[in-house]
C-alpha cells in the first residue's frame, strides 16, 4: 500500500478553531491510522469490526441482525463479508430452516487475524491516548461520550 503524501497544513485551516472542523480532523487522523494499520492484515477498518463481532459473539447472528447490531447498511455488509469470505476469514452458513438465511461463522484464520489486527489497533489507539495525561484522557473520553448522547436516532455504523 502506497503511503499518503503527508500534507502540509493549510495556513486558513490552521487558523479556523471552528469546533465541528476539529472534531472532523481529529476524526479523520484517528481513521487514517486506523485504515493504515487495519490494510496491513488485508482488511478493511469496517472487516476488523465485523471479525471482532464474530469472535466476540456467543450466539450466532445472522447477516441482516449483524448489520443491525453494526449500524452497517446491507450493501456495506455485503460487500464486506464478501471480502471476509474470499480471503478465507468467514464462512456464510445457510439456514437448515430457511436456505435464504445466512449466518457468517468466524474461521480458525479469521479468530487469528482478527486478533492480531486487534492487538494492533489498540497499540495504535494507545498511542494517540499517550499523547494526554490519564486526566486529560477521562475529560476528554466524557466529553466524546457527553457529544455522542444525543436524542436523535443515531445513524451510521461504529466506525
Amino acid at each position: 500500500m502506497d503511503h499518503m503524501e503527508e500534507q502540509q497544513p493549510i495556513p486558513a485551516c490552521m487558523e479556523k478553531w471552528d469546533f465541528n472542523w476539529l472534531l472532523h480532523r481529529a476524526a479523520q487522523r484517528v481513521g487514517a491510522a486506523f485504515a493504515e494499520e487495519t490494510a496491513k492484515f488485508g482488511v478493511s477498518p469496517r472487516g476488523q469490526l465485523v471479525l471482532q463481532a464474530l469472535a466476540n459473539d456467543e450466539g450466532q447472528r445472522t447477516q441482516l441482525k449483524l448489520g443491525a447490531m453494526l449500524g452497517l447498511d446491507k450493501t456495506t455488509l455485503m460487500s464486506e463479508l464478501d471480502k471476509l469470505e474470499r480471503a478465507g476469514l468467514i464462512l456464510r452458513v445457510p439456514d437448515p430452516k430457511d436456505r435464504r438465511v445466512r449466518t457468517p461463522m468466524i474461521t480458525d484464520k479469521g479468530r487469528e487475524l482478527q486478533k492480531q489486527a486487534g492487538d494492533a489497533l489498540a497499540e495504535v489507539e494507545r498511542a494517540f491516548r499517550d499523547r494526554f495525561t490519564r486526566e486529560e484522557m477521562a475529560v476528554i473520553r466524557r466529553a466524546l461520550i457527553n457529544l455522542a448522547d444525543g436524542e436523535a436516532p443515531v445513524h451510521g455504523s461504529c466506525l
